[in-house]
């Protein structure tokens, strides 16, 4: 995250100086697809997504947010946030702004508020709580790290969590730690632009979501094979 950052403001830089002038605030954005992946479960191979993009100034900037998974039946999970972010320090941004989780039905909708960044030792910090219709409360964490074989081999682990004050029974979610996914990922660069990668995840479901899960007929955990790619511009 923070090679991307250097590199945008960068390219930002030299491409204002281009035009004529020196702007020590340029416009800037990006787009990144951070996992388009397929997963070999036991019901068949499911798609992966989770995309995010930004537009503005250093300080100040629009973010979308998407991710969710598609399987043979349809979209089984799948959620948008937009989010305004005002940078607080170096590489460490507050966001605040309306999530919209579309699948599974009923459809729920957020006020989000978090931050995101570096944490010490380069760890990638993504950490959001949630506010919801009829009192209901959740949050989000996601922490990445990336290990540097080579310049263009990483190996990348990760750990992501969701919890909820409340038993959603209608969408499957129970009060308290609701899921949690380990994720080691192994890209290769081709080029900054677009890496493939391959993977294990292992992802459990735990109180009444396990519960949930089971009721339906679903799996409670599992650990999967994944195989896809990264690219951003």
């Amino acid at each position: 995250m923070k090679k991307i950052y250097t590199m945008i403001l960068a390219l930002g830089v030299s491409g204002s100086a281009v035009a004529g002038g020196m702007n020590d605030d340029p416009f800037l954005f990006m787009l990144k697809m951070d996992k388009l992946e397929f997963r070999d479960t036991d019901n068949g191979t499911n798609l992966i997504w989770d995309a995010q993009a930004w537009a503005g100034k250093d300080l100040n900037k629009l973010w979308i947010k998407s991710e969710g998974e598609q399987t043979e039946d349809g979209t089984e999970e799948g959620n948008v946030e937009v989010l305004y972010s005002r940078a607080i320090a170096p590489f460490w941004d507050l966001q605040a702004g309306w999530r919209h989780d579309f699948r599974p039905e009923p459809s729920r909708d957020w006020f989000a508020f978090g931050a995101k960044g570096l944490a010490p030792y380069l760890f990638e910090v993504d950490a959001t709580a949630y506010v919801g219709e009829s009192g209901r409360l959740a949050a989000a964490l996601s922490v990445e790290y990336e290990y540097l074989f080579t310049q263009k081999l990483i190996l990348s682990p990760e750990l992501e969590m969701n919890l909820y004050s409340k038993d959603d029974e209608e969408v499957g979610v129970g009060s308290g730690l609701s899921d949690m996914e380990l994720g080691l990922r192994l890209r290769y660069e081709i080029v900054r632009e677009f890496a493939p990668y391959i993977g294990v995840v292992w992802w459990g479901k735990y109180g009444n979501t396990a519960d949930y899960a089971k009721a339906e007929g679903g799996d409670t955990s599992d650990v999967e094979f994944v195989a896809g790619f990264r690219l951003w511009f």
